[in-house]
């Protein structure tokens, strides 16, 4: 897999961060983990090995692919 950095909203190198896979088109997201139980618990479908994180959306208003 081959990624392509898209942008991040960071100042000091520091997360997050847009990635394409060049292969595949697919976005990968770099954030802060999402770790409150009450947030967690809110979220559906979960499968087992799905991580989330949290992004400002300038992040994704500012590079996300618009096609």
């Amino acid at each position: 897999m081959t990624l392509r950095f898209i942008g991040t909203t960071s100042e000091d190198g520091d997360c997050p961060t847009l990635y394409e896979v060049v292969e595949t088109g697919d976005i990968v997201v770099q954030g802060d983990r999402l770790t409150d139980p009450e947030h967690l618990e809110q979220l559906r479908d979960v499968k087992d090995g799905e991580t989330f994180v949290r992004v400002p959306r300038e992040l994704l208003t500012r590079f996300a692919p618009k096609e």
